[in-house]
């Protein structure tokens, strides 16, 4: 391969968790040398001992490509591409301590699935303003799509997306990390791709809901059904190509979010269901559940902007609200009956 076509060599991986963890295999089964960024020394060592990661995706043997550094900067020599793999609501403070150590001609790519509390920004958009000057917004990109970690890890298939508004970067990531168990597709929707990616979160933790109340396989097919709807209203109000929705990013993500056992967003959403309080379920998990910081973040904007997402709303209410759960579910079937395809 030439050109952008050709893969990169050598990356860095920063966020030891199972999605970083899982895509670290990923990369060196490929042939990449890759350096994991983790803060807690347990993982180092795990990795540098064991190659493995004691914490997440323990039965895991990583491959020998991969190594992990406790240092940000030891990470970062001679990289040509950086994987952000950390929950979204790090995104900016990682950042921030990204920029001084970068040289400018790296690719950077993130993972994170999140709305910001507050400025509503998308990743990319988080990466544009505080990598400004380092960094070219045409070498930023994002990966996503139905993509559980421990699938990953186990190698099973896994089809996902990379977008970016360079075609030749989002091309060279996808030749970087495509292999006969993982592969990418290209989409140049940064918006609808991190849109979709953050608010089907949302749609799981009802999905999780509706699963836990014991509520049917009809009704799960409708949560996602107009959940996918309320997605794209929220994109397409950002600027975002329709299309997109329809595909992994959108529909496929949304699919697998909300039915998979494996998801954190949907066991928030039983666990709710069950009579849980939030506070006892964060407590008691060791992986974040992107989907309820999302939950506020999305809410908050569809007020402010006046556009309607009740799923977002009733999903609102039951976490930060006490909304019962089985009148949420309620709710939203007494709504005042609508036009279907009216966006």
């Amino acid at each position: 391969m030439e050109g952008s076509t050709k893969r990169f060599t050598k990356g860095a991986v920063l966020g030891a968790g199972s999605f970083g963890t899982a895509l670290s295999a990923v990369l060196a089964h490929n042939g990449v040398d890759v350096s994991v960024w983790a803060r807690e020394e347990e993982i180092v060592e795990g990795i540098q001992q064991n190659s493995r990661n004691p914490v997440y995706l323990p039965t895991l043997t990583l491959p020998e490509g991969v190594k992990a550094e406790k240092q940000l900067s030891s990470v970062l020599e001679g990289v040509e591409f950086v994987l952000i793999a950390v929950p979204s609501h790090a995104m900016r403070e990682l950042s921030h301590q990204l920029r001084p150590l970068l040289k400018g001609h790296e690719i950077v790519v993130h993972v994170a699935k999140g709305v910001e509390e507050g400025t509503f920004l998308r990743m990319t958009q988080i990466l544009e303003t505080t990598l400004q000057g380092v960094i070219p917004n045409d070498q930023l990109a994002v990966l996503s799509g139905p993509s559980h970690a421990e699938e990953v890890a186990e190698g099973k298939p896994t089809t996902v997306v990379v977008a970016s508004s360079s075609n030749d970067v989002a091309t060279r990531v996808q030749h970087t990390f495509t292999n006969d168990r993982f592969r990418l597709y290209v989409n140049q929707d940064v918006i609808g791709v991190e849109i979709a990616g953050a608010v089907k979160n949302i749609m799981a933790i009802a999905g999780g809901v509706s699963a836990g109340l014991g509520l049917g396989d009809n009704a799960m097919a409708a949560l996602m059904t107009r959940g996918l709807h309320e997605i794209t209203r929220m994109g397409l109000a950002m600027g975002a190509q329709q299309d997109t929705f329809a595909g992994l990013a959108g529909m496929g993500d949304l699919i697998v979010t909300c039915s998979s056992e494996h998801s954190r967003n949907r066991g928030v959403g039983w666990r709710i269901a069950h009579g849980e309080t939030l506070d006892e379920i964060i407590t008691s998990m060791n992986m974040v559940a992107e989907g309820v910081k999302t939950t506020r973040a999305v809410h908050q904007w569809a007020q402010q902007n006046d556009v309607e997402m009740p799923i977002t709303a009733v999903v609102y209410g039951m976490l930060f609200d006490g909304l019962d759960p089985r009148a949420a579910m309620d709710s939203l079937m007494t709504r005042e009956p609508k036009n279907e395809i009216n966006m």
